[in-house]
């Protein structure tokens, strides 16, 4: 698996991507040399009391977007997307990082029906061991928008079992009943992301990330406009 991500980080070659120098080995100890990256992943800004302001969650699923949807027309698939994946440089910048369990979408490495990814960001295709694509990504994406800007995660439960029940069966809350100041298209990206079907969801990354750019434009033509 270690191999694996060096060999597809290692041909991703994006602004949004951690980039990968070299692989090897050492007396029989396996490296990997990465970009070195000054900043901090998102987990600390999934919580409740730091969360960040409304217009910077949305640069950061823009952007990360943008890096799958790169990896996604590469042929590769991350399949692990949570906020201790997407890192916030000091620069402001965004990388996706960690593609150690990402799956070349044309290989077959990876049985079917073997769960790999952190539970409560899977998609319900993913968690019920079924073939999965692109938009498996866009869905674990609309889970970390969702935590974004409630600082809760969109389905809960009192044990693994629970949890994949309301992944796979129970919608998920809304928006503003967590927070009800959060804009109304912020909220059906995210319902659309969290679709159960995939062919319900942004049919690519690409796609979600065009509607988030003119979002955040209209974002700041209407705060221009009130300031004059």
């Amino acid at each position: 698996r270690f191999l694996r991500e060096a060999e597809l980080a290692g041909k991703l070659s994006h602004p949004s991507i951690v980039a990968v120098y070299d692989v090897g080995e050492d007396y029989e100890l396996t490296y990997l040399a990465m970009e070195y990256l000054e900043g901090e992943n998102l987990v600390k800004y999934c919580k409740k009391g730091n969360l960040l302001p409304f217009k910077k969650a949305l640069h950061i699923i823009a952007e990360t977007a943008s890096a799958l949807d790169y990896s996604h027309r590469q042929g590769v698939v991350h399949r692990d997307v949570k906020p201790a994946n997407i890192m916030l440089l000091k620069n402001g910048k965004v990388k996706v990082t960690d593609f150690g369990i990402a799956k070349a979408v044309s290989s077959s490495q990876t049985k079917s029906g073997v769960i790999l990814g952190t539970p409560n960001y899977m998609s319900p295709e993913q968690i019920m061991g079924q073939k999965i694509d692109l938009r498996s990504d866009i869905f674990s994406l609309g889970v970390l928008f969702f935590q974004l800007l409630t600082g809760e995660l969109p389905f809960h439960g009192d044990n693994l079992s629970s949890l994949l029940y309301q992944i796979t069966q129970v919608r998920h809350p809304p928006l503003n009943y967590y927070n009800p100041k959060i804009p109304r298209p912020f909220a059906q990206i995210v319902d659309k992301a969290l679709a159960k079907e995939p062919k319900d969801r942004f049919q690519s990354a690409g796609d979600m990330s065009r509607i988030l750019r003119v979002l955040a434009l209209k974002m700041d033509h209407l705060k221009k406009r009130r300031g004059t």
